[in-house]
């Protein structure tokens, strides 16, 4: 039997440098492939989550509507859900269980009631906040 060796004590443990490089390579790769897929799905989940929004605010103007028998004025606006309004005879809400909140983009949605109360108009402008657009920046309607 041959006696073994110790190993010298001033040779330390650890990683060399083109391991670590390695290792660094590896990753960026990954982070390269599944970063735009992340930010993909975000974009669609905010898109959902808008017109999920969107539809549980219709649901509470229908029921606004059965009430008054008009939809909120446009000075009243979607406080008119959670708020009596000054001319509130009929008004049994509040309609929603909280305020309206903003459009998952920190936008306020946009709702343009006709002047005679019968029609309305529920959106969110996307992203940019503005009318119109393509993409993330496209207008969400029901």
């Amino acid at each position: 039997m041959t006696p073994h060796r110790p190993l010298p004590k001033d040779r330390e443990a650890g990683f060399t440098l083109v391991e670590l490089l390695v290792v660094l390579v590896i990753l960026a790769l990954l982070a390269a492939l599944v970063g735009p897929r992340v930010v993909g799905y975000m974009g669609q989940s905010r898109v959902k989550t808008a017109k999920i929004q969107i539809a549980s605010y219709q649901t509470a103007l229908e029921l606004y509507h059965l009430d008054m028998g008009r939809y909120p004025a446009q000075s009243e606006g979607l406080d008119a859900l959670t708020n009596a309004p000054p001319s509130s005879g009929g008004w049994n809400g509040p309609y929603l269980n909280k305020a309206v909140a903003a459009d998952p983009w920190g936008n306020a949605y946009a709702y343009v009631a006709a002047p005679d109360g019968a029609t309305y108009r529920l959106s969110s402008y996307g992203a940019d906040g503005k009318e119109g657009g393509e993409g993330d920046n496209a207008d969400i309607t029901p």
